[in-house]
């Protein structure tokens, strides 16, 4: 009978140990679940700022090609405005 009473206690342990491994799996599959939830949140908001900045991006570039004002680059002025209105006369 002892032949029995150890395959019994062989048996009991292999079926704790698959007991005590499935658990451990199912917390790390519910690990890799939040984490995916995260990721996924993640890109999704990377998503969304990316269209924002599209949108700004097509936004400005139709302000500018729609404006009749064109911006270039100036000279830094060397002269005061007090300068300025020294030189320029007006005559009525």
């Amino acid at each position: 009978m002892t032949n029995r009473d150890d395959v019994a206690a062989s048996l009991e342990q292999l079926l704790e140990s698959l007991i005590k491994m499935v658990g451990r799996a199912n917390q790390n599959n519910d690990q890799l679940q939040k984490r995916m939830i995260e990721m996924n949140e993640n890109t999704e908001s990377l998503q969304k700022r990316i269209s924002q900045l599209e949108w700004i991006m097509k936004g400005q570039i139709k302000e500018r090609d729609w404006s009749p004002v064109r911006n270039y680059p100036t000279h830094p002025h060397t002269h005061s405005p007090s300068e300025i209105h020294d030189q320029v006369s007006i005559h009525f």
